[in-house]
């Protein structure tokens, strides 16, 4: 199975070179946040397969104009082509509006515990899942010093308690230049979907081999 990692930054190799051909084989794409609804569209509409997303902290657009054709799973678990996928998106909270209101898609550490706790019945039914899928990573996992790019601590639990095949994130934008595409922590691969990344999963997981292809930027 082949999935399509975007996030961050809308890739020019894609966006106006597009060759169908590099993409003929992927299964389904995945966004971990702050690009464009249009980029999005394009992506599913090109492609022709599901895209499903999570949001950045910079998606305020999302609220007026969702990606058409995409299917958000923020805040969710689906079950897509036998997989078990669980989004959380959003970053940690750095910033205020006038009315000293958290901005959309920014949690304090506490708000995004929150979340997952409502998501914690549907985890335990299905046995756990085998993506997490956020635009922040996990604190002390490729994260920043600075607030805004730290990651969130509540996060932890989830990786440690259901140990899922992949965790997938965005923000990072791969270190800024000094970062990897992919770290091991435990026994989870989490990868750092910035602009685009081809991830290759066997289906059957205990024998689970995880590739990658990184496309030149243009």
């Amino acid at each position: 199975m082949k999935i399509l990692l975007v996030s961050d930054n809308e890739s020019r190799f894609i966006w106006d070179h597009f060759d169908a051909t590099r993409f003929a084989d992927i299964d389904f794409i995945i966004s971990c946040g702050d690009l464009k609804s249009e980029y999005l569209s394009f992506l599913v509409t090109m492609i022709n397969k599901p895209l499903f997303f999570v949001t950045g902290n910079h998606d305020t657009e999302y609220g007026r104009k969702p990606p058409e054709g995409c299917e958000s799973i923020d805040g969710r678990f689906i079950r897509y082509k036998g997989l078990r996928l669980l989004g959380l998106g959003g970053s940690m909270k750095y910033g205020s509006d006038r009315n000293k209101c958290i901005p959309p898609y920014q949690y304090t550490e506490s708000q995004m515990a929150k979340r997952i706790r409502k998501l914690t019945p549907t985890i335990f039914w299905h046995k756990g899942f085998d993506l997490l899928i956020t635009h922040s990573p996990a604190e002390g996992v490729c994260d920043g010093a600075d607030v805004c790019h730290t990651g969130f601590r509540c996060l932890h639990a989830l990786l440690e308690r259901w140990n899922p095949l992949v965790m997938i994130h965005g923000h990072m934008h791969m270190g800024f230049g000094k970062g990897k595409r992919y770290v091991l922590h435990n026994e989870t691969r989490v990868y750092d979907a910035f602009e685009y990344h081809v991830l290759e999963i066997s289906d059957t997981r205990p024998l689970a081999v995880l590739t990658g292809q990184n496309q030149p930027s243009a």
